[in-house]
């Protein structure tokens, strides 16, 4: 995909692959990186990926890095703003906001963004397909060229333990998820992370859409065993396009595309 991108710019210099923004102003950036969470939680709520109070985004701020921004508790998705956005340090100090968070949401995603430098975000939701999936206890397969993204790119987490409550219980998590993009949490959903707010909330719906279709294709069949699957190396060289960082990122911007025309207030 990457290099059917790039070989479709050559020739005419006026045609450019989109990029994410270079920012001098760190001001500037860090209203930007708010914006697109803010974005990221009306794309979340355009999929359904609400319930309840669950669920959250985190992005890692750009001026303290040693902090992030959530969502605030009881807030629809569908209503966030970037001016909602709640700054937390990893002790779980409000520092920044005028909202409560949700208390999993702090001991999930500090202690990832503690214990994967490289993660500048990380999406976690309860949807249908990953609750359905994760009662399976097993690893998406390699059925199809979008599967791959997660071909020995994702962990289980075979434990579940109740509400996530605990700093320990979030350092299950991050230790399960080791240097993947995605964890599955038994009994309890899916979990991505990204270099950016676009990349980990397109992993989450990329990794939701994975769920759905292998129960759909399981379901045709007697047993797993019977699905035709994409060879190690093949999976391998799959992965390596799907999962770079310009197609990541870019899996995005359709969906941003999408919440922006139908409703701008996000950006406030």
């Amino acid at each position: 995909m990457e290099q059917q991108i790039q070989q479709s710019t050559r020739g005419d210099s006026q045609f450019k692959v989109p990029r994410p923004p270079q920012f001098d102003d760190p001001q500037a950036e860090q209203t930007y990186i708010k914006q697109r969470l803010a974005a990221a939680f009306r794309v979340f709520a355009m999929h359904g990926f609400d319930e309840g109070l669950a669920g959250h985004i985190t992005v890692r701020d750009n001026i303290a890095p040693d902090t992030f921004w959530v969502n605030p508790l009881a807030v629809h998705f569908k209503h966030i703003k970037a001016s909602d956005l709640v700054r937390v340090d990893h002790q779980g100090n409000i520092v920044e906001g005028k909202y409560p968070i949700n208390n999993a949401a702090f001991a999930i995603h500090s202690r990832i963004h503690h214990a994967r430098p490289d993660v500048n975000a990380v999406a976690h939701a309860h949807t249908t397909y990953g609750r359905a999936f994760s009662a399976l206890a097993q690893p998406i397969l390699p059925i199809s060229q979008d599967a791959c993204l997660f071909y020995e790119n994702h962990a289980l987490l075979g434990t579940f333990t109740g509400v996530v409550a605990e700093l320990t219980e979030g350092d299950l998590i991050a230790n399960a998820l080791a240097d993947n993009c995605a964890v599955i949490l038994q009994n309890h959903g899916l979990l991505t992370v990204g270099s950016s707010v676009d990349a980990a909330c397109a992993n989450f719906c990329m990794l939701e859409s994975c769920c759905h279709s292998q129960l759909l294709a399981q379901s045709a069949v007697r047993s797993a065993e019977q699905l035709a699957q994409i060879d190690h190396q093949t999976a391998l060289k799959t992965r390596q396009v799907n999962g770079s960082e310009i197609v990541t990122w870019g899996n995005f911007q359709p969906l941003y595309q999408k919440v922006l025309a139908e409703d701008a207030s996000f950006l406030d």
